[in-house]
């Protein structure tokens, strides 16, 4: 979005996401311009790692990089435990701005265990995560140590966005789809399901987000959440039966949006067919949406998804 663009000329994307201000607007600038029917908080995955004592920065051409990757059981051992409200304070406060604004649901969000641990001991972006699938299956005590203080932030994390006037909070889990279900299950599950208890007692909407996960729909649904996250790799309706009696997220592939668009309604049309006009379907990407997606497409997409929802 343009708008987005020339806030980002002048600032970092840590500005953004440490300044409540500007995190509010950014949060709102879609909402104005996309017949959108939810707003989601203006953050980062990786922001819980710097109070946790794991600094990072965002490296042009690189991504997010953490400057002290963790490679030893003392290091997870130094990791700090942090009060949320204090921790997060820009973030919550961008929240209660945005509030009043908005005449749609508000969600918040954090990034689950193995995807924040990954980033913790990888240093950033990896294709085969060597060093964090080192830790877990050499040292799986350390490796549950560390998750472990993942989840019980995680769920602190959500709770004070609850009480900040959030409507409902979703768990990515962006990298997950890179180990087998095997690992998913003895690994990752039991974390995953401790944020999702924590939760229970909040009686907000819980949504469970993973890409690459066509073999873990399962053990998703089982570790927690009513909504389960399903991506483009697999037919909405065939997850859907996997999944059983929860509701859905999914599952339109992203780049569609630089297609035509009549390829682009179709394969929109394709994902309502499967869902069928059954109750708990959510209209959405499989993953983020990329950079350079035209806006009109996205007005399009969801203007066309309304109005076969009326029909």
């Amino acid at each position: 979005m343009p708008e987005y663009r020339a806030l980002r000329a002048k600032h970092s994307l840590l500005e953004l996401c440490r300044t409540p201000e500007l995190a509010a607007e950014v949060t709102l600038q879609p909402v104005r311009r996309i017949a959108l029917d939810a707003a989601i908080i203006f953050s980062d995955l990786l922001l819980p790692l710097e109070p946790m004592g794991l600094p990072f920065d965002f490296v042009k051409g690189d991504g997010p990089v953490v400057s002290t990757p963790l490679r030893t059981e003392a290091d997870i051992d130094r990791l700090r435990p942090i009060e949320p409200r204090e921790a997060f304070a820009p973030v919550l406060e961008a929240i209660r701005m945005v509030r009043p604004e908005l005449d749609v649901p508000l969600i918040g969000f954090v990034g689950a265990p193995f995807t924040l641990a990954s980033y913790a001991i990888e240093g950033g972006h990896s294709s085969n995560y060597a060093h964090a699938k080192e830790l877990m299956y050499q040292r799986p005590d350390a490796w549950h140590r560390l998750c472990g203080k993942l989840a019980t932030m995680a769920a602190d994390y959500l709770k004070a966005q609850v009480e900040a006037g959030v409507q409902a909070v979703q768990v990515f889990d962006s990298w997950v789809g890179a180990l087998a279900p095997a690992d998913y299950q003895e690994f990752v599950q039991p974390h995953v399901r401790a944020i999702f208890e924590a939760l229970a007692h909040l009686d907000v909407p819980t949504i469970h987000f993973g890409t690459g996960t066509a073999m873990l729909l399962e053990l998703q649904r089982d570790a927690g959440g009513d909504v389960i996250g399903v991506d483009w790799r697999v037919p909405l309706d065939q997850a859907w039966a996997r999944i059983g009696d929860r509701a859905v997220q999914g599952n339109l592939e992203p780049a569609l949006l630089l297609a035509p668009r009549d390829r682009l309604l179709a394969r929109a049309d394709d994902v309502l067919r499967r869902a069928g006009g059954r109750a708990g379907h959510v209209f959405n990407l499989g993953h983020g949406i990329l950079p350079s997606t035209p806006l009109a497409h996205v007005q399009a997409l969801t203007d066309h998804v309304h109005e076969r929802g009326r029909n």
